[in-house]
């Protein structure tokens, strides 16, 4: 894979971090965008601490955004020679959560719709947290990712399903 200098995000997702995301303990989206990609030194900075190897790189990452504990949201790009609209999403919490969130950004688009953001969608510690669908997230997915519509629960199985050993992975990583 060969790193890029491009930071900008992909119109998708840049419309859908444009969104204003209400949070509140127990309810809405926990997710504070960024308006841009992190810096390759940036992402690899956060990834050597986050793992605790500072052999490593980022460049396998695309980060977009964070949870308030500072959990991270962002592409896996893990396809290699495909674009980072095509690469799964994941979840790589504060607290060593992981998770594989959706299997490419149109995913991610109706993910968002349905009222889940990258940690909602990734953890299951908040048991009385429910996902209350975003109409102007709606559509944005409408708009750009007509072709991936799918109930959220579908999204977050068929990532889990292509992607069973992301957590394995990334332990693997760290010392």
């Amino acid at each position: 894979m060969t790193p890029t200098d491009d930071r900008r995000f992909p119109p998708g997702l840049a419309a859908a971090m444009a969104v204003r995301f209400e949070h509140e303990e127990g309810s809405g989206v926990d997710l504070e965008p960024f308006e841009a990609f992190l810096s390759a030194e940036e992402t690899t900075d956060w990834f050597r601490a986050w793992t605790g190897n500072g052999e490593l790189t980022g460049d396998d990452f695309r980060v977009f955004g964070q949870d308030g504990t500072g959990g991270y949201a962002a592409f896996w790009m893990v396809r290699p020679g495909r674009p980072v609209v095509e690469q799964p999403v994941v979840f790589l919490g504060s607290e060593g959560e992981t998770g594989v969130v959706a299997r490419d950004l149109g995913s991610f688009l109706w993910l968002l719709a349905a009222g889940y953001g990258p940690w909602e969608a990734a953890t299951s510690y908040e048991p009385d947290w429910a996902p209350h669908p975003h109409p102007e997230l709606t559509a944005i997915a409408e708009r750009f990712a007509p072709a991936h519509r799918a109930p959220a629960s579908r999204v977050r199985e068929e990532a889990a399903t292509e992607f069973p050993a992301f957590d394995d992975h990334v332990m693997d990583l760290c010392p």
